[in-house]
């Protein structure tokens, strides 16, 4: 996090880390991606109209209820630690006594409280200084970017391609898989940035995986992906993948209703060289189990069996729960040479990594 200049209305909302009224002490600015966001930045809780605001807002817990619509409030007091505890659920605060995010933001010279709204795609929708009225405001900017009825959702830059893998191949790899030790996934984290870890947390995925270690099926996989899904990475993107990595087999149980929520695949430095991801489903007869992208809303996404849904590594997505049946999957990512130098470069943060 660095100094930056004041941001506008459809300026991108930087991504941050920093302390946070959450169960894990800390969070991540981009995984609030999807919703409406309401930010409040503040110098103390006891700063003149800034206690009557944060009161307004607790009262506003229908529309900040953390599914639509999120708020965050930006402090730089220390002691607030001990003002601000307990609150509803789509209200958190940011431990912000290095300033690091207020700097971030551009508002490190500003002595009075600030509001943002960023929209669901982590776009700045408004800019306000503080002054009486101003929160209420806010909320209503919020309520009216909350549709009552979806409306069409926004394309997702995204390639759903049929035919990636023949129905045979399907059934040779699932076999392959059910003979093997399969293990609950892990997911990539880093509590010290730049070493990257895998951790399990089942109320966020449960998935169990296993590596694909016959040199037979690699190369049969390698050869398909080349042959159909590379070039059309190209003509969509015009990127030239030329890597492969994570070879795995994976299975969402409906017995265990196996789901990932919203997550992106680059994120830390043991993927930071991942530039698409490849979902590849090897079966039909599955309720559940869609991709979904948060930023764009909509309908998921579910490829037919030897279909492929293909998608940039840094846009947000999830898997709704499998409810019925079991998703068997490929999930392979792919990239290029440069991003190749990345990752000998973070070699050292990976640890194990082929299942996370």
């Amino acid at each position: 996090m660095s100094s930056a200049r004041a941001l506008l209305v459809g300026d991108p909302a930087p991504w941050f880390v920093q302390r946070c009224t959450t169960p894990f002490g800390t969070y991540s600015f981009d995984m609030a991606a999807g919703r409406s966001i309401l930010l409040y930045f503040f110098r103390s809780s006891t700063q003149a109209g800034v206690g009557a605001a944060l009161a307004h807002l607790r009262a506003a817990g229908a529309v900040l209820d953390g599914v639509r619509s999120h708020f965050f409030g930006v402090s730089t007091d220390p002691e607030d630690e001990a003002r601000l505890g307990e609150m509803p659920p789509g209200m958190r605060f940011f431990r912000d006594a290095d300033r690091a995010v207020t700097t971030l933001y551009g508002l490190a010279e500003q002595e009075a409280p600030y509001w943002m709204v960023v929209d669901p795609m982590l776009r700045i929708a408004a800019v306000q200084p503080d002054r009486p009225g101003v929160a209420e405001r806010m909320v209503g900017l919020l309520c009216r970017m909350r549709p009552i009825a979806p409306a069409a959702p926004m394309p997702v830059p995204a390639l759903m391609l049929a035919d990636v893998f023949e129905p045979a191949f399907c059934r040779q790899l699932m076999a392959y898989y059910h003979a093997q030790e399969s293990m609950p996934s892990g997911m990539l984290t880093e509590q010290v940035p730049g070493r990257s870890v895998a951790v399990a947390d089942p109320g966020f995925k449960r998935r169990r995986d296993c590596r694909l270690r016959d040199r037979g099926l690699v190369g049969q996989v390698q050869a398909r992906i080349i042959r159909r899904v590379v070039p059309e990475i190209h003509k969509a993107f015009q990127f030239q993948a030329t890597q492969m990595d994570r070879l795995i087999l994976a299975c969402y149980d409906s017995g265990e209703q196996g789901c990932f929520g919203p997550h992106r695949d680059n994120t830390v430095a043991a993927a930071a060289h991942r530039r698409f991801a490849v979902s590849i489903n090897l079966n039909d007869g599955f309720e559940g189990g869609a991709v979904s992208f948060p930023e764009f809303g909509g309908p998921g996404f579910c490829p037919p069996a030897g279909g492929a849904l293909v998608f940039s590594c840094g846009l947000l997505h999830a898997v709704t729960p499998v409810t019925r049946g079991r998703r068997h999957a490929c999930l392979p990512f792919v990239f290029d040479d440069a991003a190749a130098a990345i990752k000998q470069a973070n070699r050292a943060a990976m640890g194990r990594t082929e299942t996370a």
